[in-house]
């Protein structure tokens, strides 16, 4: 049996990359999928190529930086499904490379409204649902830059170190609840953002920078967070699991 069979899920920032991954290895383990994005017809192509595998999925266009937007997706998934079994907040943006003193307010203020406010909207609507459900899980996706710095990139540095401990503070609060929450920190990952800005001398040296010399892929990213969605993760709450070659390890 499948581990996610019969679960409902929702993806944000499910249109490409790391958040197409996870919604189509949710849909492959079972589950109904929600997939959202900013990009309509990127979910559209995601919950697509999940129904031409025999899957079960539906597209919403969502803006994860608004909180109306993030309740909208949750009152959806109940309309559609009946219920939210698990969640995986993963829309973000990197933001501008630029030191600190460099960085304007309205640069700072966009990073952070969608990779924490975004973050805590999202919860704060899966959070109440799960609680009528008797149960869910919610993975937060951070970055390895929730533990170290990336220098020239204050406000997502700032942003993914804010997001593990929002995870922590809600796996406390929500324990005794049977909800589970749990952050994922990927390392670099090769992925179509990543490849389109960097030849293959900058992807080498990206790789470089990890112990295993390579890059992340997305499955692996989307097998971790599929197993922290699972019941095989039943006593696991609170976490920051790291995925990144050994990159943080030195």
């Amino acid at each position: 049996m499948s581990i996610l069979e019969n679960k409902v899920a929702v993806v944000s920032g499910a249109g490409s990359g790391i958040g197409r991954a996870i919604a189509i290895t949710y849909a492959q383990e079972g589950a109904k999928v929600v997939v959202a994005d900013i990009n309509e017809e990127h979910a559209n192509e995601t919950a697509n190529l999940i129904k031409q595998n025999g899957g079960e999925a539906f597209a919403i266009k969502a803006d994860s930086s608004k909180a109306d937007e993030n309740k909208k997706l949750v009152d959806f998934a109940v309309e559609k499904y009946g219920r939210l079994d698990i969640a995986c907040n993963n829309a973000g943006v990197g933001g501008p490379a630029k030191p600190t003193a460099a960085y304007e307010p309205e640069e700072w203020d966009k990073v952070i409204a969608l990779n924490l406010s975004g973050v805590f909207y999202a919860c704060k609507y899966q959070l109440e649902q799960m609680e009528k459900n008797g149960g869910g899980s919610i993975i937060n996706i951070a970055s390895i830059h929730g533990q170290v710095a990336a220098p020239n990139s204050p406000a997502y540095t700032a942003s993914k170190h804010a997001v593990v401990g929002l995870t922590k503070n809600i796996a406390a609060e929500y324990a005794t609840k049977n909800i589970r929450c749990n952050a994922v920190g990927p390392g670099y990952i090769e992925t179509p953002l990543l490849t389109a800005n960097l030849d293959e001398a900058g992807l080498k040296a990206v790789a470089a920078k990890s112990p295993m010399n390579r890059l992340g892929t997305v499955q692996e990213i989307a097998d971790l967070v599929a197993f922290l969605s699972s019941d095989k993760s039943s006593f696991t709450t609170g976490s920051y699991w790291i995925s990144d070659g050994g990159y943080t390890i030195v």
